[in-house]
């Protein structure tokens, strides 16, 4: 009994896609100003995807980098972990307050 429940399911799900595709292909090739505005737009996030994906893959680890910074100072690029002003025993009652260390 199920096995026919999944093919009807499966079969309208194709029949939706299809006419969804034909009614798509229909207007994609009539001169409408909708579908001049959808293909310009369309026609942007293509562009504008390729864009971001070429530039990440020249940038993006210049970018990781920067954000990631290595070394003594973690994230801050050279911050000390207490202040010079505050004397020991200051710092070490702010120590208990911090949850994440580089």
């Amino acid at each position: 009994m199920e096995e026919s429940w999944d093919f009807e399911f499966v079969s309208r799900m194709v029949d939706s896609l299809v006419s969804f595709l034909s009614e798509f292909v229909d207007d994609w090739l009539a001169n409408d100003m909708r579908v001049a505005v959808f293909k310009i737009l369309f026609s942007w996030l293509v562009l504008s995807l390729i864009a971001i994906h070429f530039a990440w893959k020249v940038y993006g680890n210049t970018v990781n980098d920067m954000y990631y910074r290595q070394g003594i100072g973690g994230q801050n690029g050279g911050t000390p972990d207490t202040a010079p002003h505050l004397s020991e025993w200051q710092s070490a009652a702010g120590d208990a307050m911090k949850t994440h260390r580089e």
